[in-house]
Formats: C-alpha cells, structure tokens, sequence
C-alpha cells in the first residue's frame, strides 16, 4: 500500500469518527456562509402623495409570519434586529434565524419582505440576514416565552 493511500485512508476514518452533532455543525457553518449575504426583497417605490407606513404597522405586518416549527411569530421569537422605515417609505429589515441549519432559512425572509411590502405607506422592502449577534433564546419577547412555557 502505498503512503498516499494510507494517509487517504487515515482521512476517510477520520472523517467516518466525526459525531453525528459535529457533522451537523459544519454543515450549519456552511449554509451560514452560504447565506452570508442572503436579502429577499419586494415591493416596489411609494406613490409621493402617500403617507409613509407607521412602525407599528410594518411591526403588526412581521408579527403575521412565523415558524413554521414552533409557530411564534419572527418579532416575537426575536429575529427581527433592526427595522428602518425611511422618509420614501423603504423599508430595511436586518433579521436572524434561531440557527445556520434552520430548514426555512430559504423562505422566511421572503415571507417577511412580501408581508412588510403589503403594509400601506412602504416602498421598497430588503431584508438581510445577519449572524451577528447569533440568536438566544433570551431574545424572545414575553408574549413567545408565555406560548412556550419557558418562564
């Protein structure tokens, strides 16, 4: 046998003693690297003459899309980090997921951009997702917390 195939060998038993948990892991770490730069977008520029949408009404809009696992909606599970409405009625929304592997990572924040841009008084809609700071459970409002039985 020659060295090579022994260090590939080596490798492959290596590679078959990585746990179930840290194979996960990585795949996580690859689909957040993956979904780095991810933005979903909708709507489109707001007529002038409109009145441009109030905070609380892009904030109702968000509480409309949940987890589809647990469902709790993404304001309340705490996704959301930070919501600009500006002057022309845009609408920048920085939102997380609980975690890299999560199986909706592809829809939620389309689901989000759609629900925010049929708000009266929004323009365009970007929603980018954002790791940093990564997602805790202490995130979530009173309300998720009471639906999940976690005081």
């Amino acid at each position: 046998m020659s060295e090579n195939q022994t260090k590939e060998d080596k490798l492959d038993q290596q590679i078959e003693a990585i746990n179930e948990t840290e194979a996960a892991l990585l795949k996580a770490m690859d689909i957040q690297e993956q979904m780095k730069d991810f933005v979903a977008t909708a709507g489109k520029p707001k007529p002038a003459e409109e009145k441009r949408a109030s905070e609380a009404d892009v904030i109702e809009a968000l509480k409309t899309v949940c987890d589809p696992e647990i469902m709790i909606n993404v304001y309340d599970m705490g996704l959301i980090y930070n919501l600009e409405i500006r002057e022309n009625g845009d609408v920048f929304i920085a939102m997380t997921l609980t975690a890299p592997g999560c199986p909706v990572a592809g829809i939620l924040p389309q689901q989000v951009a759609d629900a925010v841009s049929m708000v009266e008084g929004t323009g365009k809609v970007e929603v980018r997702i954002v790791w940093e700071p990564a997602w805790t459970i202490e995130r979530l409002s009173d309300d998720a917390r009471a639906m999940i039985e976690l005081f």
